[in-house]
């Protein structure tokens, strides 16, 4: 596999450059300007940033880079917060200097007008971090210190300006070129391993045997590395090899009972079911690799496995449930939620509007562990279901639906019941869904969803949203 990289290698030469730039630090200690120890911490890591920036020397650079961190690393949260504070304000472009560009511009509208105003605009806050970012460990560092500013945005507005940069910056430095997709299987070094189990957010790997099931014949898992965080992947998916599309997640996290059966099940299969997409770095939110991942895999499995021609994925529809509650609550006029028949069936003789009707059905205990209860929602639910995902004012508002169709995804199938674990029911009430990748429409598709909005989904999706009569509910209960 051409895009699979040889793990040691890659290790061995990030080791080397670790010792190279260390040594290129050290040395450059004698000649940097490194504020005494005796200095109150945050009033030293101001310094420092001063300084870093002030350098022009690259040992000497290095030394007060490493220095910086070190500082950084060991402040409590409150000095944190003003030190993030201090680099939001105190590194903006020079007002005199943006005016000055701005006005020549406007009377002078060449490019090298332009290039000036640019230059202008450029705060001197990104030629900062850019210079914190070669010191060693200095790109997690960044990773992290912007994870920590996400959580601090809602109270500290004034951050804004420094995430902003910084999300500029990850942005270049995460880009396509610089990603490495590899494939993660049992023999990957352990260490990598952990991290699948520590990040797997969508559905949780319960130890060791849960990941080897994941890891078995019949599935594969890929994920994107950057030299920068060797071992550990930005994002990964895990891909379940069947045939024809699946409806439910319970199946494909059953236990493998025979390795050489699941291997030959990957030989016939014609279906590769992308079932769990991971980010792994918080600090990363809102630098999209995530496309890129899903589209450099489908070419990895169409080479390795010629007789896959179904690519889908098996999703969640987090905001589902949320939505319905607040939709139920609005009960919007001249909204008909349920057929004649639904509508008795759930009244079962007392009045009610629809809207109540389907609260209290909802809010019976474990209602889909029932059959006769559950049959009873199926289609409102669907049909609801199908209406958040097409209709709403906002759409594509689901989080997993605004990824997949912004991506050239089309809304293929929505299916009932197809996540019961805890989650699946707080989430969606069960429900599961799946996008189609084909190859042939995905910029089409993509292309539409951006321009207005509009989601490409299959007949069966906009069939879901037609008043169901009861023989064709009974002829749907039994093809489940």
């Amino acid at each position: 596999m051409a895009a699979v990289r040889d793990l040691s290698s890659i290790f061995g030469s990030h080791a080397w450059i670790e010792r190279l730039w260390s040594s290129i630090a050290d040395k450059g200690r004698a000649f940097a300007s490194v504020p005494s120890e005796a200095r109150p911490p945050l009033q030293r890591a101001q310094l420092l940033a001063k300084a870093l920036l002030s350098g022009r020397g690259e040992a000497s650079g290095a030394a007060v880079a490493r220095e910086l961190h070190a500082v950084l690393h060991d402040l409590n949260g409150a000095d944190r917060l003003e030190f993030y504070r201090f680099l939001a304000t105190d590194f903006a472009p020079d007002p005199d200097q943006l005016r000055h560009a701005a006005e020549a511009y406007l009377g002078d509208p060449s490019p090298e007008q332009a290039a000036q105003l640019t230059a202008a605009a450029d705060p001197p806050r990104q030629e900062l971090l850019r210079r914190m970012n070669v010191s060693l460990g200095g790109t997690a560092a960044l990773v992290a210190m912007r994870k920590e500013l996400l959580g601090l945005l809602r109270e500290e507005p004034g951050l804004k300006p420094l995430d902003s940069d910084l999300r500029h910056l990850l942005g270049s430095w995460f880009n396509l070129g610089f990603l490495q997709l590899r494939r993660i299987d049992w023999q990957t070094p352990a260490a990598t391993l952990e991290k699948l189990i520590a990040y797997e957010a969508v559905h949780a790997i319960q130890g060791w045997d849960d990941l080897r099931r994941r890891l078995a014949p019949d599935r594969r898992c890929f994920g994107f590395f950057h030299p920068a965080l060797p071992g550990e992947p930005l994002i990964f998916v895990e891909v379940a090899l069947v045939n024809g599309l699946s409806a439910s997640i319970q199946p494909l996290l059953e236990p493998v009972t025979d390795e050489r059966a699941a291997a030959a099940a990957a030989a016939r299969a014609d279906t590769a079911i992308f079932y769990s997409i991971n980010n792994c770095r918080d600090g990363l939110r809102g630098v999209s690799f995530g496309n890129f991942l899903i589209k450099q895999v489908v070419d990895e499995l169409t080479a390795e496995l010629p007789a896959l021609t179904c690519f889908s994925t098996l999703s969640p529809v987090p905001g589902f449930r949320r939505w319905l509650d607040k939709y139920l609550t609005a009960d919007p006029a001249n909204q008909a939620m349920l057929s004649d028949a639904e509508r008795a069936a759930l009244s079962d003789g007392t009045s009610g509007d629809e809207a109540t009707l389907l609260r209290d059905a909802l809010h019976e205990d474990e209602w889909w562990a029932d059959a006769i209860r559950a049959d009873l929602l199926h289609m409102p639910l669907l049909r609801l279901c199908a209406t958040y995902l097409t209709e709403t004012t906002d759409r594509g508002a689901d989080p997993v639906a605004r990824f997949h169709l912004g991506n050239g995804a089309r809304l293929e199938r929505i299916n009932w019941l197809g996540n019961l674990s805890p989650r699946g029911i707080q989430e969606s009430w069960g429900i599961m869904v799946n996008y189609l990748y084909e190859p042939s429409e995905i910029e089409a598709n993509h292309e539409m969803f951006v321009r207005d909005g509009t989601v490409v989904r299959s007949l069966a999706v906009d069939a879901l949203k037609e008043p169901c009569q009861p023989k064709r509910r009974a002829r749907a209960a039994r093809s489940r």
